[in-house]
């Protein structure tokens, strides 16, 4: 213990938004210096890490038999303990590559979705304190959204928060500093591109990547019908001749694919409003709902619920990053944001500290 404080003392405390999609590191008294792909790639035969980022996320999908490269995380828990510990190490060290720390010991606070199992929650504090860290603090993620938005979460008034990220989408409506009403949604930015997949499929005999419904869905993607008349060109496998194929695909077809994904979003959303305090709805209604995370920034999606719930709705600035800046301000003033911390699996009484 002794010996972690003397590290302690020359590392960089962090801030991390460990995401499916994509894992964004803040540095206390620096700000947010990682922003790369949740994925690793490693070599079966030796168990060795190749690529670990933005390097690991140029092998996806073409890599011989005995290279995987492969998403730790999946729907926002850890779904492989032992890839997701070597990734947060990586970044550990990346980030301390610079200073003249030898085994860095950061204390760390870490974004976790609604909902989580107390297994998963142990998961992450483990992997984390694996990776390195002295000490982990978690913090569920649309509360983190909310801080790092500047949202007066801790007023005696509501606040609602849609986080859509790659593997989820939490839903939450925030009063007092803690949660009032919420649902956690599988229905997120990963089930919006398997749903561009299955319509090229089903809808044109073509076989397209994760990394090309992914273009697609950011190059002309839209939750309305104004943006229709975007197009794009889409490449893969002909289902029928086996062949290399490319097509066209409009803002239409985009708009039709995420057509059942968007209503389930919608419809949850909906439902929480409906089981709010009457009180806390009149203070959304008069504020709006925020939307953060990588969905917020679908073509349009602003307008659709905003149509659907008859509630002003607003895009954060930088929805992206909302959630490990409101990690990086809970790490800068943590003694008094403790109280909105989820507590540690260990010791109900430490707040994450071990």
């Amino acid at each position: 213990m002794i010996l972690d404080g003397i590290l302690g003392k020359f590392s960089r405390d962090l801030g991390i938004d460990l995401g499916t999609s994509s894992t964004l590191v803040y540095v206390k008294g620096k700000g947010i210096m990682i922003n790369e792909p949740s994925i690793v790639s490693v070599n079966t035969r030796t168990q060795q890490i190749l690529a670990v980022g933005t390097e690991a996320r140029k092998m996806v999908g073409k890599t011989p038999s005995h290279i995987i490269a492969a998403k730790p995380l999946v729907d926002g828990v850890i779904s492989d303990f032992e890839v997701t510990e070597k990734m947060l190490k990586y970044f550990v060290d990346k980030v301390h590559r610079e200073g003249f720390t030898l085994v860095p010991r950061p204390r760390v606070v870490i974004g976790i979705p609604l909902g989580v199992t107390e297994v998963e929650r142990k998961a992450v504090e483990d992997a984390t304190l694996h990776a390195g860290a002295r000490e982990v603090y978690l913090i569920e993620q649309p509360m983190a959204a909310a801080i790092g938005s500047r949202m007066p979460i801790q007023d005696a008034s509501g606040n609602m928060i849609v986080d859509i990220g790659g593997g989820t989408t939490d839903i939450a409506v925030l009063s007092l500093g803690g949660v009032v009403t919420w649902r956690s949604l599988r229905t997120a930015g990963n089930s919006f591109d398997n749903s561009i997949i299955q319509y090229c499929r089903s809808h044109f005999n073509l076989l397209i990547g994760e990394r090309m419904a992914e273009d697609i869905k950011i190059s002309i993607g839209t939750a309305t019908e104004e943006n229709d008349a975007l197009e794009t060109k889409a490449r893969g496998r002909d289902l029928i001749s086996g062949l290399p194929k490319e097509i066209t695909i409009t803002g239409q077809n985009v708009r039709e694919a995420l057509n059942r994904a968007l209503g389930i979003l919608v419809e949850n959303i909906v439902s929480v409003i409906e089981s709010t305090p009457p009180e806390l709805v009149a203070d959304i209604h008069q504020k709006g709902i925020l939307l953060t995370g990588g969905g917020a920034l679908l073509r349009d999606l602003a307008d659709l619920i905003q149509r659907e719930t008859k509630i002003v709705v607003h895009v954060a600035d930088d929805p992206l990053t909302a959630v490990v800046r409101g990690t990086g301000i809970v790490l800068e003033d943590l003694d008094n944001l403790k109280n909105i911390l989820v507590l540690s699996t260990d010791d109900n009484n430490s707040g994450g500290k071990r």
